[in-house]
């Protein structure tokens, strides 16, 4: 079946990139002039993704503004003639690029309680997800690789990097045997691990394609790691019983509910800009000689 439809969870709080995110969502955070989730919503419509549910909470109705239409704004620059045509075109366009849903997540009980939000949206279809701290950048849209493999093998798919052995615990660790080129077959997972329950240094960042069915599994799944239910342990379920796949995509991560990471973006993304690229590379330049 065609994967068309996508979940951003989009509800958590932020707090690792605070004040910043007291009251501006931390996916409205700006790289360059479009913010963090504008990019990960081209992704996945560049990726074929036609309808796509945003997780969000209270507080968090910039985003949904984001992706709606704003007439006045679009009377002034349309008055303003032929030199803001370009940006009136993109601003309304912004709303066009899929059909968008929304729903709050009452409290943020964890990532697979926002998941499991997205059921009746779902219904019985494979559906991607695209977590909202995850802007990746490059030539092929990562959503877009594991939807093949999805194709291909009609199995769940994670989005997996190596990660380094000082942080794998931060992250998840992946139990995965080579199945053909960057695919692998994923058998087991842990959310998390101490040194000693490491299954490898793959990692899943930011992306999956699911099957239907996790969301009977997430109806059984208890609160794990940190008193929340995670996704990790729904799809380790999943992967023990049916296996999964575990593709590593190409492209950039930046993670954006991490200082360092937004300032990644901010530079990367700026250095190949069309508008300032050339300048903002002048400027490093000359910046990078005082250090």
């Amino acid at each position: 079946m065609k994967v068309t439809k996508a979940v951003i969870p989009a509800a958590g709080l932020g707090t690792r990139v605070l004040p910043a995110t007291k009251s501006m969502p931390k996916e409205m955070l700006p790289i360059v002039d479009k913010p963090a989730i504008q990019y990960i919503v081209e992704e996945a419509v560049h990726s074929g993704i036609t309808d796509i549910l945003i997780i969000t909470n209270r507080g968090k109705g910039l985003i949904e503004d984001h992706f709606d239409r704003v007439p006045e704004l679009e009377a002034r620059l349309t008055k303003s003639g032929p030199e803001k045509e370009a940006i009136l075109k993109e601003i309304v366009g912004i709303a066009h690029k899929a059909n968008f849903y929304f729903v709050r997540q009452k409290e943020t009980l964890g990532l697979g309680h926002a998941v499991g939000c997205a059921k009746s949206f779902v219904g019985n279809e494979p559906f991607a997800v695209l977590y909202g701290d995850d802007v990746i950048i490059g030539k092929d849209p990562a959503c877009g690789q594991l939807i093949r493999a999805y194709e291909e093998y009609g199995k769940g798919v994670l989005g997996v990097k190596k990660v380094s052995a000082e942080s794998i615990g931060r992250y998840s660790s992946l139990k995965v045997e080579p199945l053909k080129g960057n695919c692998f077959s994923c058998t087991d997972m842990i959310e998390k691990p101490t040194p000693d329950k490491v299954l490898s240094l793959y990692s899943i960042l930011g992306r999956c394609i699911l099957p239907p069915e996790i969301f009977d599994i997430l109806d059984q799944t208890k609160p794990g790691t940190g008193g929340e239910i995670q996704l990790t342990d729904a799809m380790r379920t999943l992967a023990r019983r049916d296996g999964m796949l575990a593709v590593e995509y190409s492209g950039t991560r930046y993670d954006m509910g991490n200082k360092l990471g937004i300032m990644k973006a901010q530079v990367e993304v700026g250095l190949n800009h069309p508008e300032i690229g050339p300048e903002f590379r002048a400027y490093l330049k000359e910046i990078c000689k005082a250090l």
